[in-house]
């Protein structure tokens, strides 16, 4: 049930269509309902259309959709930043390792990318336009 409601939550961000999920604005959140989902959609078949701002936990599914079922429209943008945790107190702080494992788990043209900018950051990298098509395909 919980699954469902996060889906159901996601999918009324992002947008989820029969054939297709298609991303239309995601702010990202907590990483393992994005990893839930996402396998839910490797699994399924379905294409994942990015159509719009997918950021932090969102671009994990970069790293969980094979390559070939994603495709990127002119108003996608990808934002990648480090891992990082909140505490009890609600302060932040960076998780280098979890940071690492991410990064490692993108595609070689995406962390490429990345670490030609200075690696995982607080600061928020923006991959879109012309450098995004030429790693992911334009949706058709």
């Amino acid at each position: 049930m919980k699954m469902f409601v996060a889906a159901a939550a996601f999918c009324a961000t992002i947008g989820c269509a029969q054939a297709d999920v298609r991303i239309l604005a995601s702010p990202g959140g907590q990483v393992g309902p994005f990893i839930d989902l996402f396998d839910k959609v490797r699994e399924s078949g379905e294409r994942v259309v990015i159509d719009g701002p997918c950021l932090s936990a969102c671009t994990l599914v970069l790293s969980t959709v094979p390559g070939d079922r994603i495709c990127v429209t002119r108003r996608a943008v990808l934002g990648f930043h480090a891992a990082r945790s909140i505490d009890r107190r609600g302060r932040t702080y960076a998780e280098p390792e979890a940071s690492e494992a991410v990064l490692e788990a993108y595609p070689a043209p995406v962390r490429g990318w990345i670490v030609r900018r200075g690696g995982l950051t607080s600061r928020l990298l923006l991959l879109r336009g012309r450098e995004l098509a030429a790693i992911y395909p334009r949706c058709r």
